[in-house]
Parts: structure tokens; sequence; C-alpha cells
């Protein structure tokens, strides 16, 4: 047992996060992301029964964000623009923020990344946390920084 890791943090995660890099990237996904296939060779690791914000605030109490040489260390995904589809603005991303400044950060450091851009980034990851979040575009990316 380990002291001051939070209790949603699992072993396999609190490794993943070790492991990491600057620059890195770690998606937090929600309930219908398929992680195997939109990152292939990256490390896919279960954190059902928790919600995206939940993850997000328990991974920034270990894990700082690349504040200083990324203009959006988190981003969420948003529908493509061309896609035709208009969706009411979901909690999920305004939980995510809250959950972003609860650990520090600017509301200025979280961004929007349309779906194909989203999937074509995530492909990049190195981890991919995935959560029982069931709220539309309920995804995140993440980039790791120093301390």
């Amino acid at each position: 047992m380990l002291k001051g890791i939070p209790t949603r943090i699992g072993s396999d995660l609190l490794k993943a996060l070790a492991d990491m890099g600057h620059g890195d990237l770690i998606i937090i996904a929600d309930d219908f992301y398929p992680p195997v296939t939109k990152t292939q060779g990256g490390i896919s690791i279960q954190a059902k029964g928790n919600t995206a914000a939940e993850m997000i605030d328990a991974i920034l109490q270990l894990m700082p964000l690349d504040a200083d040489y990324c203009e959006h260390p988190v981003e969420y995904m948003v529908p493509d623009k061309d896609a035709g589809i208009t969706i009411e603005r979901p909690k999920v991303w305004d939980d995510a923020i809250a959950a972003v400044e609860k650990n520090g950060y600017s509301v200025k450091q979280v961004g929007e990344i349309e779906r194909t851009k989203f999937y074509e980034k995530a492909g990049k990851a190195y981890v991919t946390v995935c959560t029982s979040e069931r709220q539309p575009y309920g995804c995140f990316i993440m980039q790791k920084g120093v301390l």
C-alpha cells in the first residue's frame, strides 16, 4: 500500500503514469471508445465504475500537464464540423474542466479537438484509460509535462 495515491488509480495505471515521459499522451476514454483499434500498440487500462472527470481528477493529482509547452494540454472530443451533428453541451466537458481547475490549471489550458483529429492524435497515445463514462463525447487527451 502507498500513501497519497488516489484509490481510483490501480497499480497498472500507476506504472503507466510513471513510465510516461514529457509530451506523452494519455487518453481518458468513454465507455464507447475502442482503444485496441484506435491506439494500436498502446496500453489499455480498465477503470470501469469511474467517470471521465473522476479519472482526470485522480490522474492530475499525480501527473503534471504540459502547460509550459502546449497551449491545450487537455483536449476534449467534439463532433467534426462537417459531420452535420449538433449536440447540446455534455455535462462531462464541464465536469472535466472543473477537475482540471481543481488541480491548479486554467480553463484556458483545455481545448476542443474534432473527432477525426482526436482519433489521429490518439493513435500516438501511450496509454488509454477506459472509463464507464456514458455521456456523449466523453473522451479526452492529456499531454504529460514535467515537474
